[in-house]
């Protein structure tokens, strides 16, 4: 198992990962996600997703080619792999879920933590468009934000302005699959309503690369769902309230249970 404590084990939490352009071809592939944790209730090794994909073909893909294409852009996208930390602690939340939008919001929260980009778009790009939701998301504004990162990202110099653009689109396109905007050719956000799987599954990933307690109540990184200051401790506590976690602060003394819940 992969033990690495530190901020690279999770792309999101670490300052110095690099862009990518997963979503250059084709957006977070939700709904295919979504079949392949169907297929199977068992936690799975990554070579047991990727039979499951390639030889049991579980996602009706026509032929061999389709198929392990399919599983070189999941893969990436989602680790599929119960060795890896981030992914045992996705799965864990995934099975507690109890409506679909729930389970939406947590696909979202381990694509974004395990690609820099989407979290940075989230926190830094989508955030505001959340918080006054219903608000216009424009292809434009994404390809914006990807070209002033160019300054402080070198991998972005490299991609040509076809890629650019196409991980703009398959960005706002994936945002929609996820419940976190609505529309077809003009989409407008939804500000995602507070459930306890993807806020457990920030606070497993900000454990995991070793954040104090205090300092986890206070983590940006709630701004992916939309969730920024005081409000952190405002949902926690409301969390606690209908039993989706154990949560108390006290001045410095934070005490957050995850595990010992309905």
């Amino acid at each position: 198992m992969l033990t690495d404590g530190g901020p690279g084990l999770i792309p999101a939490l670490d300052p110095s990962a690099p862009y990518t352009s997963r979503l250059s071809a084709r957006s977070a592939l939700y709904t295919d996600l979504h079949v392949l944790l169907d297929t199977k209730c068992a936690s799975l090794s990554s070579s047991a997703y990727r039979s499951l994909v390639i030889d049991e073909n579980c996602l009706a893909r026509k032929s061999a080619a389709a198929r392990q294409k399919m599983w070189k852009e999941l893969k990436p996208r989602y680790i599929l792999d119960t060795e890896h930390p981030l992914f045992a602690a996705f799965l864990k939340e995934w099975r507690r879920c109890s409506s679909e939008p729930e389970r939406g919001l947590t696909a979202y929260i381990l694509l974004a933590l395990n690609d820099r980009l989407v979290a940075d778009l989230g926190t830094d790009w989508l955030f505001p468009l959340l918080r006054r939701a219903p608000a216009e998301l424009r292809v434009a504004d994404v390809r914006g934000f990807i070209d002033r990162a160019a300054k402080e990202h070198a991998e972005v110099r490299s991609w040509s302005d076809q890629t650019r653009t196409a991980v703009s689109r398959k960005y706002t396109a994936s945002i929609r699959d996820f419940g976190l905007a609505q529309g077809t050719v003009n989409k407008d956000t939804i500000r995602p309503a507070l459930y306890g799987a993807p806020v457990r599954l920030l606070i497993r990933a900000l454990r995991l690369v070793g954040v104090r307690p205090l300092d986890l109540v206070r983590a940006p990184i709630f701004r992916l769902l939309a969730l920024e200051g005081p409000e952190v401790i405002e949902a926690l506590g409301e969390l606690n309230r209908v039993d989706d976690l154990r949560f108390r602060i006290q001045g410095d003394i934070v005490e957050l249970n995850i595990e010992d819940v309905a």
